[in-house]
C-alpha cells in the first residue's frame, strides 16, 4: 500500500503541533508539508521540541502549488477564516481537506455570520462540508472529500447528549451542559491577561455565558439533526487551572426510564472504538483520557429532580482536535479507524 501524503497547515499550534506528533507515527501516512507564518523556514523542532531525531523537515509558507503537488490530504488547522480561503483551490485539485476550525461547521452561512461576526466567503464549498464526528456521521466521512472536524466542546456534549435524544429519552427543552476546558483550549497564538498563568492559576471560571459561547449553536445544530425537532440547550463554559482535557456534565428531564438510558448507552457506544461507558456508579475524569482519543461517559438518574445526569471526559487536543482530525482522515482513506491512534491515556 502506498502511503498517503499528507501536509499540516498551521502546524506549530497546539491542534496542528499534535497532529505531527500523531502523523509522524500513523502506519499508512508520510507528512510532506507543514507549514508555519511565525516559524517560516526553521527546522520543525524549534516549534515542536518532541519531534528532535524525529522529524527532519522544515516549516514552510503556504503555497497552493506546492500542497497539491505534494499532498493528497491537508489538515486546516489555522484560526477561523483561513479554511474558508484555502480549502476550495485544495479542492478543485482533488486534495481532500479536513478543517480543524469553525469555518464548514455551520450548515447555515447566516448563523456563522451571526456568531462569528464575519461573513461567509465559501458558501458554495460549505455545501459539500461533512461534520466530522465519526460516532454519528461515518458514513457519510467515509465518501467526503471535505470534512468539517467538531469543536472540542462540541465532541463532549453531543457524545454524552445525542443517544438521548436518538431514542426520544429526554425533553429536548430541558437540556443543560457544563463544561470545563484546560487552558491550551484557547490555542497557542492567543494571548491575553485572562490566560496568564497568574490568572488562570488556583482559580476556575465562567465565560461565555448565557448563551453567548459560539460552539453553542454548532451543539444545537447536531443535537437538533440527531431528535429531529429543535433542540435548545443552555451552555456554560468553565477555564480550569490545567493545560488539557474537557469534563462536560449534561443534566435532561427523563422521559423514559433510566434503564433504557443505560440499555440506549450501551448500544451506542459498543462498537465504538474510542467511546467508553463506565460501570454504573462510576464517572470519568480527564486524567482517564489524557493524550488518547477516547471518550470517557458515566451516568446517573437523580431520582428527586427526574433528571438523569450524563458526564464525559476527553482529551480537548486529541479527540476534541487533533485525533478526531486523524480519525476522520482513516475513515476517508480506508484505513483501519484506529490507525495511529492506539495508545492509552497517560497516567499519572
Amino acid at each position: 500500500m502506498t502511503n498517503l501524503r499528507v501536509g499540516v497547515v498551521g502546524a506549530s499550534g497546539y491542534g496542528g503541533g499534535e497532529l505531527v506528533r500523531l502523523l509522524a507515527e500513523h502506519p499508512h501516512v508520510d507528512l510532506t508539508y507543514v507549514t508555519s507564518n511565525t516559524y517560516e523556514g526553521q527546522s520543525i523542532r524549534k516549534a515542536l521540541p518532541g519531534t528532535a531525531k524525529r522529524l527532519a523537515i522544515t516549516f514552510e509558507p503556504f503555497h497552493l502549488v506546492a500542497a497539491t503537488d505534494r499532498c493528497d490530504c491537508v489538515f486546516l488547522a489555522g484560526e477561523s477564516g483561513l479554511a474558508m480561503r484555502l480549502a476550495p483551490g485544495l479542492l478543485e485539485h482533488h486534495v481532500k481537506v479536513i478543517d480543524l476550525s469553525a469555518d464548514f461547521r455551520l450548515t447555515d452561512p447566516a448563523v456563522f455570520t451571526e456568531w462569528y461576526k464575519s461573513e461567509h466567503t465559501a458558501v458554495d464549498t460549505l455545501k459539500s462540508a461533512v461534520y466530522g464526528l465519526p460516532e454519528l456521521n461515518r458514513q457519510r466521512i467515509r465518501a467526503a472529500s471535505l470534512i468539517a472536524n467538531p469543536g472540542c466542546y462540541p465532541t463532549s456534549a453531543i457524545l454524552a447528549v445525542a443517544p438521548l435524544l436518538k431514542n426520544d429519552l429526554v425533553d429536548t427543552k430541558s437540556i443543560i451542559v457544563d463544561s470545563m476546558s484546560g487552558v491550551s483550549g484557547a490555542g497557542r497564538s492567543k494571548f491575553g491577561l485572562d490566560l496568564h498563568f497568574s490568572e488562570v492559576n488556583d482559580s476556575v471560571k465562567a465565560y461565555g455565558v448565557g448563551g453567548k459561547h459560539r460552539h453553542t449553536p454548532e451543539i444545537e445544530q447536531v443535537l437538533t439533526s440527531v431528535s429531529k425537532q429543535p433542540v435548545t440547550i443552555t451552555f456554560t463554559p468553565h477555564l480550569i487551572p490545567v493545560t488539557r482535557g474537557i469534563l462536560t456534565t449534561a443534566y435532561a428531564n427523563l422521559t423514559g426510564s433510566y434503564e433504557q438510558v443505560r440499555e440506549t448507552f450501551a448500544d451506542a457506544y459498543a462498537h465504538e472504538p474510542f467511546v467508553y461507558v463506565h460501570e454504573e456508579g462510576e464517572f470519568p475524569a480527564t486524567k482517564h483520557v489524557q493524550a488518547s482519543n477516547a471518550c470517557h461517559i458515566g451516568l446517573c438518574y437523580d431520582s428527586r429532580t427526574g433528571r438523569v445526569i450524563v458526564v464525559s471526559a476527553i482529551d480537548n487536543l486529541i479527540k476534541g482536535a487533533a485525533g478526531q482530525a486523524v480519525q476522520n482522515m482513516n475513515i476517508m482513506s480506508n484505513f483501519e479507524e484506529t490507525a495511529g491512534l492506539s495508545m492509552p491515556s497517560v497516567w499519572p
